[in-house]
């Protein structure tokens, strides 16, 4: 009885540890993990041209990630990257499925920058990746295009909802 007892105690043990495995792949999936904000755009007179709901990067592995993992991006949808201090930084289009426009924006919330990019060709990698550079303490990637379709150019400013 007691083998019995063993066998069925090491079974219930064996299928919740794969059960929480499982549980641990899918929430690293899951972009829950996020902190979500509203970013707008001001023209210098203050008037609103655009806002986008943004998932914010704000660590060394989120930024890094960026919008890897992700397969499309809604038309006012985005990522804002969140540095530590406003710096020269470089963003490359590393796994990306789709293009995208790259803000870089100062501490005051200046739009230093604005970098249209475009896939890669298929197979490059690595150090052949183009380098969007620019100054900033925050980094907006939204959808290709959306500085343009929304009238957002270089000296218009953000607002970042929260505390970032």
């Amino acid at each position: 009885m007691s083998l019995r007892y063993a066998l069925a105690v090491a079974s219930v043990a064996l299928l919740i540890g794969v059960a929480g495995c499982v549980g641990t792949v899918a929430d690293v999936a899951n972009d829950g993990e996020y902190d979500r904000t509203t970013v707008t755009v001001r023209e210098e007179g203050g008037a609103e041209l655009a806002t986008a709901d943004v998932r914010v990067a704000d660590t060394a592995s989120k930024r890094y990630t960026g919008l890897s993992d992700t397969e499309s991006l809604g038309e006012d949808e985005g990522m804002l990257f969140v540095h530590d201090e406003e710096d020269e930084h470089a963003y490359v289009m590393r796994e990306m499925d789709f293009p995208i426009d790259i803000v870089f924006v100062a501490a005051d919330g200046t739009i230093t920058r604005i970098h249209r990019a475009e896939l890669p060709e298929n197979g490059t990698g690595g150090s052949d990746l183009q380098r969007y550079r620019g100054v900033g303490k925050y980094v907006l990637e939204v959808p290709y295009n959306w500085t343009k379709r929304n009238c957002v150019s270089e000296g218009d400013r953000i607002e970042i909802a929260g505390d970032y």
